[in-house]
């Protein structure tokens, strides 16, 4: 199965990123399929904008990256580290980091929490919203 696993992200990742970099996902017409979170409610998601933000950071553009979505920008390379922590690589040096972000409590309280501050009308909340 890991194989199986780790062939499709080496597919996934390069044609994402390829994607990515052809295709502006702030343009009309594009292949991204929208929010329909937000086009049901107008309220954005905990990944409202990462599509966007994925866009930048392909271009280089990390700045205009974070101003998408924030939260996405900074979890993504903890997503490696968690996951190879999680199968047993775990360097010491990392120990103290992995046993705060493996904590489900951490992720019960931040996503919910991040979802409703990044829809408040009100600085410095709007900087979470997608620009």
């Amino acid at each position: 199965m890991p194989a199986v696993l780790l062939a499709g992200t080496a597919v996934a990742v390069p044609a994402g990123v390829w994607l990515l970099w052809n295709f502006d996902p702030n343009v009309a017409g594009n292949p991204f399929v929208p929010c329909i979170f937000h086009a049901l409610t107008g309220y954005f998601c905990i990944g409202c904008g990462i599509t966007r933000a994925l866009h930048a950071l392909v271009h280089g553009d990390l700045l205009r990256a974070f101003g998408m979505n924030p939260l996405a920008m900074i979890v993504l390379p903890l997503v490696p580290l968690m996951i190879a922590y999680s199968r047993g690589w775990q360097p010491r040096l990392l120990q103290p980091l992995m046993r705060w972000v493996m904590e489900p409590r951490l992720w019960l309280v931040l996503l919910p929490g991040y979802w409703i501050a990044r829809n408040l009308p009100w600085f410095p909340f709007t900087l979470m919203a997608p620009g």
